[in-house]
């Protein structure tokens, strides 16, 4: 269950939430190892959308420049109506006729407002149609790149790893890109135009006031900073307690009826609130402090008005300055802040994207499974001859686990393996299919040495029923017809029968059609494993590889399976991993392997005889003789 705890931490459910008003400035940001070589290579994939991308950096720039343009123009409408209002009161006060505001002037300075905004509107839409086809082919380019490379990565790199690391950098690192290409890149060049253009807009109408407004700079850095250093501890903490949260839900969730079973139910409720509380303490400080800091900057921005409106006031009174002019200067100082904040907010996202973009190239740059030579064969009949000659392997340089194995299994021939936890026995078979490579001797198959051979036909001549049955959410139907492309439902029909998984289809509402859930929960154990026997049926191999299946079913499924076994034995070469020795007594040989070696080879009967290893081991589960020896 802790494993189950461990993989959801690594898919992805620790992490916090935004972050309060200020989205990312408070949280810790996770960055890359090497940040300038990660964002080139990513850049990379970028180059074959290069001139979209350059279309969208123009259009975004386009769009936010004539934005930028409406305050100013809006401040001359402005002025006019100003200057009318003020003749109309002076030719009142004496007495002339008064004259009518130009209308048509203000017209016009509508117009063009509607223009300007229609304009920047259609090229902030264009740029993000544009951009939403550059980032999904450029994703499209990288999901591919890795799921090709998941095919090619050896067996002993998913035996390294959790299948929880795995899914989330398949998943949630590549779907981080995919979002910060889509929306934080034009974001960001969005932002720096506004700065710029804010600014020289803000200078156009008056040097004094832009100084006056930058010199506010320092105050909304000192806030955001001091703030944000406060919050970080509270995030980081946050994100740990949700985590752990997540990992208990889930593992009292998976190990309920154990719970209840031992009477553990007050002692999890326990955990869980104690866990909760930390929770509630990191996430409530963290999204306070956080949720500091848009207020204060409120502050700094409306001391910056007060004194722009008096300063302003002054030159509008001193004839230095237009009504219009700081009605404009006030909204191009409330937009200065804002593409501030959201340029921060931007590098701590992109920096967070290069950390995940850094994690896919670690995935892509993992060493591959020794290709097929070019002169790799198939063998399109195969027998089922089986050779080992001096075969060594070891997962690591410093611990030798497989030495010196010779096998020589005729076809038709089962091999039962049999030995103590970590003996190498699943080893054995794992270097028979191919999933790792051996270090020295060969192994052949109708004298052909398998590393001669291409490993989809290799692998095709094998048929494994493994202990821990496998069935895909599906139609009994389609997980049967899974052994083989192409079959039809005749033959799954027929696979069943054999396998004596039929008559219980048969009992089945919906029958073959019937729908398996996610963990198939929805039929027993035992059935389970018929459907696996079925499928490997279908698939008609050469080579079964059997993990002896029938350890946790009640005694009348173990006898159908034991018949579908047998069935699905004959005339084939057989490897059975066997753990209840009373399934192997009639195997043509018995391998007993332990640490690594083969220390006794023969039949039931004479390896009882020679009174060794394996007469402990099947006395230990029928004689209770010996029982400090441990089969697994």
């Amino acid at each position: 269950m802790s494993g189950e705890r461990n993989t959801k931490k690594d898919k992805g459910f620790s992490g916090g939430g935004p972050g309060g008003p200020m989205g990312s400035l408070g949280k810790p940001v996770v960055k890359a190892k090497d940040f300038k070589g990660t964002l080139l290579r990513l850049l990379n994939y970028l180059k074959p959308q290069r001139t979209k991308f350059i279309i969208v950096f123009l259009f975004a720039g386009l769009s936010t420049i004539f934005s930028i343009l409406g305050p100013k123009i809006m401040g001359k409408g402005i002025t006019k109506i100003g200057e009318g209002f003020g003749a109309k009161m002076a030719a009142l006060q004496m007495g002339k006729p008064v004259p009518s505001l130009d209308f048509t002037y203000i017209g016009h300075i509508v117009l063009i407002l509607i223009g300007l905004y229609l304009i920047s509107a259609a090229f902030g839409y264009i740029q993000q149609y544009i951009m939403a086809g550059v980032a999904q082919k450029t994703v499209y380019k990288l999901r591919k790149d890795v799921d090709e490379k998941l095919a090619k990565l050896p067996l002993r790199f998913f035996d390294a790893r959790t299948h929880g690391e795995i899914l989330s950098r398949v998943t949630n690192d590549i779907d981080n890109i995919s979002t910060t290409l889509q929306q934080s890149l034009t974001q960001l060049i969005t932002s720096i135009v506004t700065l710029i253009g804010v600014v020289v807009m803000m200078l156009s109408i008056s040097p004094l006031l832009t100084l006056i407004v930058i010199l506010t700079l320092p105050l909304y850095m000192i806030v955001t900073m001091s703030v944000a250093k406060r919050s970080q501890k509270h995030f980081a903490a946050q994100q740990k307690s949700l985590g752990e949260l997540n990992g208990h839900v889930e593992e009292m969730y998976s190990g309920h009826k154990v719970v209840k079973a031992y009477g553990r139910e007050d002692e999890s409720i326990g955990t869980f609130n104690k866990i909760n509380e930390r929770l509630y303490s990191a996430g409530y400080k963290a999204q306070f402090i956080s949720g500091v800091i848009m207020p204060l900057m409120r502050f700094v921005s409306n001391l910056g008005y007060v004194i722009i409106c008096v300063v302003g006031g002054v030159f509008a009174t001193r004839g230095l300055i237009t009504i219009g002019d700081i009605l404009a200067f006030i909204q191009y100082s409330r937009q200065f802040t804002q593409p501030i904040v959201q340029t921060a907010n931007i590098a701590n996202i992109i920096q967070s994207t290069v950390a995940s973009a850094e994690r896919v190239f670690e995935l892509l740059d993992e060493e591959e499974e020794v290709p097929d030579s070019m002169e790799a064969k198939v063998i399109t009949f195969p027998k089922g001859n089986v050779r080992f000659e001096n075969v060594d392997f070891s997962y690591n340089a410093e611990e030798s686990l497989i030495k010196e194995i010779n096998i020589d299994v005729k076809q038709g021939h089962t091999i039962a393996i049999v030995g103590p936890t970590g003996a190498g026995k699943t080893t054995l078979v794992n270097l028979l299919m191919r999933f790792y490579e051996i270090n020295a001797g060969r192994i052949t198959i109708d004298g052909v040495d398998i590393r001669d051979i291409k490993r989809g036909a290799l692998r095709s001549m094998f048929g494994m029923v493994l202990q821990e049955t496998w069935l895909f959410n599906g139609t009994i139907l389609e997980n049967i017809a899974y052994g083989r492309e192409g079959a039809t439902e005749e033959e799954v029909i027929r696979a069943s029968k054999a396998a004596h998984a039929h008559h219980f289809i048969k009992t089945l509402p919906d029958g073959y059609q019937t729908i398996l859930n996610e963990e198939a929960s929805n039929i027993s154990q035992g059935q389970k494993q018929l459907l696996t026997i079925a499928r490997a049926i279908l698939a008609d191999p050469a080579i079964l590889i059997l993990d002896e299946a029938t350890s946790s079913v009640d005694s009348r499924t173990e006898v159908f399976i034991q018949k579908a076994m047998t069935e699905l034995m004959k005339g084939r070469t057989s490897f059975v991993i066997a753990h209840r020795l009373s399934t192997i007594r009639d195997a043509d040989l018995i391998l007993v392997m332990n640490q690594g070696r083969i220390i006794e080879m023969g039949n039931h009967k004479d390896l009882l005889v020679q009174n060794g290893f394996y007469a402990d081991l099947y006395n230990s589960q029928f004689a209770g003789a010996n029982l400090e020896v441990e089969v697994v």
